[in-house]
């Protein structure tokens, strides 16, 4: 069995280790805590409601109104999430093209470098060629 010495990591408070996903976009993180909370906030009330409800109290009917409020403040708030990523998506750059034109233009891309790449060594061949033995000089 390894002991902390071997493994290097005696002493050492915190071991970074590195993220599985990437992190998501600032405001899609923002409104996605925004929905978890009021989600949260929803379905405590809802069980307060239906607690009201079994002990007969007064207070069920206000709860009960305020829990389907809640539900649809909810569901916009999930709603928001997905259309503030649709919205960062859109912005920054992510493709949405099918991956056959998306291939197809990496292809004329690819071309396009080769062309540059084989005409940069036909230069540099001429070059070569012109400076080496053989040539008379140009005066």
């Amino acid at each position: 069995m390894a002991t902390a010495d071997e493994t290097g990591v005696r002493g050492r408070l915190w071991v970074e280790e590195p993220a599985i996903r990437r992190r998501m976009p600032d405001p899609v993180r923002t409104s996605a805590v925004r929905a978890v909370i009021v989600v949260a906030v929803t379905m405590i009330q809802a069980m307060v409601a239906f607690l009201f409800s079994l002990t007969g109290s007064w207070l069920a009917f206000p709860m009960v109104l305020g829990s389907v409020g809640s539900t649809v403040v909810a569901t916009w708030a999930v709603l928001d999430v997905w259309v503030t990523r649709q919205v960062w998506n859109q912005r920054h750059g992510v493709v949405s093209v099918p991956s056959s034109t998306a291939r197809r233009l990496r292809r004329e891309r690819r071309r396009q470098r080769r062309a540059v790449r084989s005409a940069a060594r036909e230069a540099a061949r001429i070059r070569s060629r012109r400076t080496g033995s053989g040539w008379l000089s140009e005066a």
